[in-house]
């Protein structure tokens, strides 16, 4: 299958099954000597784990994480590094009545066109047990970029209607509650919310805000790899997400130009700095040097209790009833892959700008043992 592979010098590729015998991940073009243990890696991945609250699944994995290779005495080598969780607790069972129905806002129709075979246990390859292996893969990158100071943070911005109020935000909330929101007052407003559409064998869907912070001015490429474009190709490959914007977004446009322009000031130590942050982070492309900030739009749980309309292969008329263990919402677990994906995109940009000034190159080559054209000047 062609499109399991996201990043150019960083690069993931991502592989299983949500009813085979595991997911993994290789990592490619991470920098050997990074300290890096399965605990670091194992505290993301429960973050997003099932069976947290009664608003995931009731699938019981612990998502234990093994270390296969890439890694000696506590360290990166360079090498690939490749990663996997075995699955323990599928119920293949659960999805017999599937084989032949094809299920509502599900992949089933189309991955049937286009491979004209499918793994209808849980979703196959489409599942969301798939992202097991980007938030995997994120923590090696979200340690990276630790070392650069440069960290990431994604929070639950809504469920449903209820949006949290930026004047209540307090991100010490957000592992507080179970919906990963950083507004107490918000969060339980959602949950009876959800508790109620539960109650009426619905789903429901939300958004996911992120900040990246602490990012220089310059990482991103102009026209085809902008950062913004990077972050928008990695987090619309999540599943669910069927929305991004980043900075103002669509609010943007019912804004003027002199509303949505960020004006330049000078900053500590002569810095130039913006007095807002309307853009988000990126211009033309490029990080300005300022917050990073995006969201995601995340659909409601196509698996639902309710009767619903569909076809079967066949093509003749049936409806259907999805049995099994389902999110009501996706969003709290989809907060850590969130920042996965943030991560991952800005650690492989962050190599890619490496080569992107002679000045640079020469500054980490050095003169005494360059091999470069004489003229340059040390």
């Amino acid at each position: 299958m062609a499109g399991s592979t996201l990043g150019t010098i960083w690069k993931i590729t991502t592989w299983g099954e949500s009813h085979g015998k595991g997911i993994g991940v290789v990592v490619d073009g991470c920098p050997a000597g990074l300290a890096l243990e399965e605990a670091d890696i194992q505290n993301y991945l429960n973050r997003r784990k099932p069976g947290q609250s009664k608003f995931t699944t009731k699938r019981q994995e612990s998502d234990q994480v093994e270390i296969l290779s890439g890694v000696f005495e506590g360290k990166t080598t360079g090498t690939p590094i490749s990663m996997i969780v075995w699955n323990t607790d599928q119920r293949s069972r659960d999805y017999g009545n599937l084989a032949e129905v094809y299920r509502p806002g599900h992949a089933d129709y189309t991955y049937d066109a286009k491979y004209g075979v499918r793994d209808y246990r849980g979703g196959g390859r489409s599942s969301g047990r798939e992202t097991i292996a980007r938030v995997a893969a994120g923590a090696i990158a979200a340690a990276f970029l630790k070392k650069l100071g440069i960290t990431v943070t994604a929070y639950t911005r809504s469920v449903g209607p209820y949006e949290a109020v930026p004047e209540h935000f307090c991100i010490e909330e957000r592992d507080k509650n179970r919906l990963y929101m950083p507004d107490k007052e918000t969060a339980a407003q959602a949950e009876a919310y959800l508790e109620k559409m539960m109650a009426e064998t619905d789903s429901v869907g939300g958004v996911v805000e992120c900040t990246i912070d602490g990012v220089p001015a310059g990482i991103g490429d102009p026209v085809f790899e902008k950062y913004d474009a990077a972050l928008a190709k990695a987090v619309m490959s999540i599943g669910a997400v069927k929305g991004f914007e980043i900075g103002d977004g669509f609010a943007a446009s019912r804004a003027l130009g002199s509303q949505n322009n960020d004006s330049f000031i000078r900053g500590t130590k002569n810095a130039v700095e913006k007095a807002t942050n309307h853009s988000g982070g990126i211009l033309g492309g490029i990080s300005d040097g300022s917050r990073v900030i995006f969201r995601a739009a995340f659909k409601p749980t196509p698996s639902i209790a309710k009767s619903q309309k569909t076809v079967t292969r066949q093509g003749e008329e049936t409806e259907i009833e999805i049995k099994g263990r389902h999110d009501p919402i996706i969003v709290p677990r989809a907060v850590v892959v969130v920042e996965a994906m943030a991560a991952i995109t800005t650690a492989d940009l962050l190599l890619a700008n490496m080569a992107s000034r002679m000045d640079h190159i020469v500054s980490f080559y050095g003169c005494e043992s360059r091999t470069l054209s004489e003229d340059i000047e040390c």
